[in-house]
């Protein structure tokens, strides 16, 4: 390992040459400094850059002129890349979380890798912070390909424990110093609230297994669990957040059911410095590569898991859309949501939730008739998925297309319930649709005024 004290030294065209394939790790471990020298180099040309969430000060990366140099391959989309992707500058890299380390040795053959790390221990190793997600797998086809590992030593960054690498892995080392990407936590509106209300209520019990992401719902899913008073979860999950550390810190996570004592994550994120420091050689939290924390067969080990995912709309038949609204104007990516739905499914008491606001921001029903034309759907009708609004949750499993219908159909806004049980009833396309509703309730819905 060499230490280099300008980044000049080692992103530079004799080093990063064209026709480079390189992998950055992304979300809060994204390297600033390199990618922001990587952006200035105007000698580096001809270069693939795969990402995933780039977060943090490095809006240059995605400039127009930047874009001519560097081919952008985008595997979950952030507000940095998220211009550049819907009008050609960057491309979108279909990959689900799980499957990134295997397309990594098999297709893309990496050859660069950019870490962000925290260390070393006594060992010599260092933590892959806040991400790991394909670091690991991309360091390994790198060096089988004869190439070269590039790390940011950033003095802010968490030794958590778990993944590392070790110092004869990394060929050159830079010593960097400033703050992590914050995720800022936002308090959650009365929606929110019934939502969170709905699935602790429902769905989380004592020995559930949890996995769930930031936003107002999950900070209301935590909010109803420390109101709820359940005991001895688990989390095994590929992103941990602020209102994963507040169950700990509360004591009802003991991960006493799970194969191990501890959580489990790919992804690290905290509201600032105090958070990120939590993090630090905490022997409670744990980072794993994605094909670990999100294979479904891992997935499906943990008992009563509980996979809490959002979604940007879902069709009366269960058809549920989470990466975008339109065919080609991608706001995020496929992430892991597939891999959680499909393996909580699996596991013994497991749930698979999807929980949504029932409207948008304008005022826009998310439940419609049918899901826009050409739309990557994160889950199919056929997959037995739970969906919650804060109007009520919807529980699929044993239901027929019709069933399916009405009972999504109530999970609107009581404007849009009406039109779209309007539709289901005059519509030649659905059979009988009267039966579902033969019962107080349709089948599989639960009002939220009746938990």
């Amino acid at each position: 390992m060499k230490v280099i004290k300008k980044v000049e030294e080692v992103i530079n065209s004799k080093i990063i040459k064209e026709g480079s394939v390189i992998y950055t790790a992304g979300n809060a471990a994204t390297p600033q400094t390199l990618l922001k020298q990587l952006a200035k180099d105007e000698s580096i040309k001809g270069v693939d850059l795969l990402s995933l969430l780039l977060l943090g000060d490095v809006p240059e990366l995605f400039d127009r002129r930047v874009c001519k140099r560097i081919t952008h391959r985008v595997i979950f989309n952030g507000a940095l890349s998220r211009a550049a992707m819907n009008d050609g500058r960057a491309s979108y890299q279909l990959m689900h979380l799980s499957d990134i380390p295997r397309q990594l040795k098999e297709s893309i053959q990496p050859n660069v890798v950019f870490l962000s790390i925290s260390g070393p221990d006594n060992g010599g190793n260092y933590s892959y912070g806040t991400t790991v997600e394909g670091a690991q797998a991309a360091i390994e086809c790198t060096k089988n390909n004869g190439g070269i590992v590039i790390a940011e030593k950033n003095k802010k960054m968490p030794f958590i424990l778990g993944t590392t690498i070790h110092e004869k892995e990394i060929d050159y080392l830079i010593e960097s110093d400033y703050d992590l990407p914050s995720s800022p936590v936002k308090d959650p509106d009365e929606q929110s609230l019934k939502i969170g209300r709905l699935i602790t209520e429902l769905f989380i019990e004592d020995g559930s297994t949890l996995q769930y992401g930031i936003g107002e719902v999950p900070e209301a899913v935590t909010i109803g669990i420390l109101e709820k008073g359940v005991k001895d979860l688990g989390i095994f999950t590929e992103l941990f957040s602020g209102a994963m550390r507040r169950l700990v810190d509360a004591g009802v996570v003991t991960n006493k059911y799970l194969d191990a004592r501890f959580s489990r994550a790919t992804i690290f994120l905290a509201a600032g410095r105090k958070g990120y420091k939590w993090y630090h050689a905490n022997s409670s939290v744990q980072s794993r590569p994605s094909n670990f924390t999100n294979s479904i067969l891992n997935i499906a080990r943990q008992p009563k898991m509980t996979a809490i995912n959002s979604a940007m709309g879902a069709d009366l038949h269960g058809n549920i859309w989470a990466d975008s609204l339109k065919a080609r104007q991608i706001y995020s990516g496929i992430g892991g949501q597939v891999d959680y739905l499909r393996g909580s499914y699996l596991s013994e008491g497991g749930k698979p939730i999807i929980a949504m606001k029932s409207t948008t921001k304008k005022g826009e029903s998310k439940i419609i008739d049918c899901c826009p034309e050409g739309i990557t759907t994160t889950a199919i009708a056929a997959d037995p998925v739970i969906i919650v609004t804060e109007n009520g949750a919807f529980n699929p499993k044993g239901l027929n297309i019709a069933e399916h219908a009405v009972g999504i159909a109530h999970l609107a806004a009581p404007k849009f319930r009406d039109q779209l049980l309007k539709q289901i009833y005059e519509s030649e396309s659905f059979h009988n649709p009267l039966v579902a509703l033969k019962d107080v309730s349709p089948k599989g819905f639960i009002a939220y005024d009746q938990i």
